[in-house]
C-alpha cells in the first residue's frame, strides 16, 4: 500500500492512500492525484503499485520527473521519497493499513483505487484504426492503462484508460495534436465514438 501527500510551500494540501494498481499524477482533474499547476503536464507521471513496491514513470518529455532532486524517467520509490512538481511536491510513504481514497481540497472523497480499477475493467472494449500511411487499416487495441501514438517527428501523444473513459493528451508538440479537427493543446480530451485523432500525418479512429 502507498500513501501520497501533496504539499505546496511545505503546507500539506491533501493526501491519498492506494492499495494496488495504477495512479496517474498531473494537472488534469481526471487523474487520481491532481496537482493544480501549469508547470506540470496534464498527465505528468504514472505510478504502478505492486506488492513488491511502487515504480513511477515519466510520461511527458517536456515536463521532467524529479525525485529527491534528481531528474529521472523511471524510479523505484522508497519510503519518504520526494516527487517534485514545480512549486508543489509529493511525499511518498509505504503503509500497512488502508483508509479512505484520495481526498482533494473540495473534501469530496474519491473511490479507492481498487474500485476505480474495477470500473476501468468494465469499460467497453475500444481500439484505434490507422486511416492512412503504410499501416492503413491496422487496429490498435486500447487495453493498457497508457497507449502511446505518434512518432519522434510529429511528436508523441498518449491515450489514458481512466475510470470514465479514454483521454488523449500530447506529450510533446501539442500544436500538432487534434481530435476531430479541434486542437488539443495542453488539455486532456475525452474521446467519443468515431472521433478522429490526428497526430502529424497519422490519423486514428475510435470506433463505436
Amino acid at each position: 500500500m502507498a500513501k501520497f501527500t501533496v504539499y505546496f510551500k511545505d503546507k500539506a494540501l491533501n493526501s491519498g492512500i492506494f492499495d494496488a494498481g495504477i495512479v496517474h499524477i498531473g494537472r488534469d482533474e481526471t487523474n487520481e492525484i491532481t496537482v493544480d499547476s501549469l508547470s506540470i503536464a496534464p498527465v505528468h507521471a504514472v505510478v504502478v503499485i505492486k506488492e513488491s513496491g511502487s515504480i513511477i514513470k515519466q510520461l511527458s518529455s517536456e515536463h521532467p520527473l524529479i525525485i529527491n532532486g534528481e531528474q529521472t524517467e523511471e524510479y523505484i520509490l522508497a519510503n519518504n521519497d520526494r516527487i517534485e512538481l514545480g512549486k508543489h511536491y509529493i511525499i511518498y510513504n509505504t503503509i500497512e493499513t488502508i483508509s479512505n481514497g484520495f481526498i482533494p481540497k473540495s473534501d469530496k472523497a474519491e473511490n479507492s483505487l481498487d474500485k476505480q480499477l474495477s470500473e476501468n475493467a468494465q469499460l467497453p472494449e475500444a481500439s484505434l484504426q490507422i486511416l492512412n500511411g503504410p499501416h492503413i487499416g491496422r487496429i490498435i487495441g486500447l487495453k493498457k492503462a497508457i497507449t502511446r501514438i505518434g512518432n519522434s517527428t510529429a511528436g508523441i501523444a498518449v491515450i489514458s484508460r481512466r475510470k470514465d473513459g479514454f483521454y488523449v493528451s500530447a506529450l510533446e508538440n501539442p500544436d500538432k495534436l487534434e481530435v476531430s479537427n479541434q486542437p488539443v493543446g495542453e488539455k486532456s480530451v475525452k474521446l467519443s465514438d468515431n472521433d478522429i485523432i490526428t497526430r502529424g500525418c497519422c490519423r486514428f479512429e475510435n470506433p463505436p
